[in-house]
């Protein structure tokens, strides 16, 4: 039972509201005061409450890359894998990206005290609606600037996958071999069969990723994540 003082407390704290311009602190001490809220994100200073999520425009996209991820890290000890973490990635931005992959002993980010993920994953997945998403725009610079090494954008709508690459401070895009399959710099054996993802099917992708994972490559970063 929450007492008076408790429900008094937390109706002086005003609630999250799209377009907020707060600093990282107070969207935080809000976000908590609203324990039913399921997803906001603070991206260059400004909060963004995420909208109901259908079915085949966010559900199963969401599903498929995590079914994706989640056989790559039972394959990949040494790396982690999180669905709808919060990240603390700088002092005006703190967002909840759809999944990321990181490399938990040496790599750019870390668990808190407090159980967040602090730092740049060198993996991000959103899962977007078209390219008027902010996960293009916004994000996209704020991933960049902090150094997320590979940065994945499913366009639902547009029916379009891109997979972006850190080089000397800018993304640039991977294309698809000759087998129309893009292939992980950062994480060996991390291959995803482009159109097999965009039609649905689920059985070729993750057979692809059973091809990536058969190579050296793989087994020579499961070794080194050993060490």
């Amino acid at each position: 039972m929450i007492s008076t003082n408790t429900t008094s407390h937390l109706l002086t704290i005003p609630p999250l509201e799209n377009g907020d311009k707060l600093t990282r602190h107070e969207f935080e001490r809000r976000y908590h005061a609203m324990p039913n809220l399921k997803k906001a994100e603070l991206i260059e200073g400004v909060v963004y409450l995420a909208s109901p999520l259908r079915i085949k425009s966010h559900g199963e996209p969401h599903a498929y890359i995590i079914g994706w991820l989640a056989t790559y890290k039972a394959a990949t000890p040494g790396v982690g894998l999180a669905d709808n973490a919060t990240v603390l990635i700088d002092a005006d931005n703190e967002p909840q990206p759809d999944a990321l992959l990181r490399i938990e002993q040496g790599g750019q980010s870390r668990i808190t005290e407090d159980d967040y993920v602090e730092g740049a994953p060198e993996l991000i997945v959103e899962i977007a609606a078209s390219t008027a998403s902010y996960d293009l725009h916004e994000k996209l610079k704020v991933y960049r600037r902090n150094q997320v090494q590979e940065y994945l954008v499913w366009r639902v709508y547009d029916r379009q996958f891109d997979w972006f690459r850190l080089q000397q401070g800018e993304y640039i895009q991977l294309e698809p071999n000759t087998d129309d399959i893009v292939c992980s710099q950062v994480f060996p054996g991390l291959w995803l069969a482009k159109s097999a993802l965009l039609s649905g099917d689920l059985a070729k992708v993750l057979a692809v990723l059973q091809q990536g994972l058969s190579t050296p490559e793989h087994q020579s970063f499961v070794e080194k994540l050993s060490i």
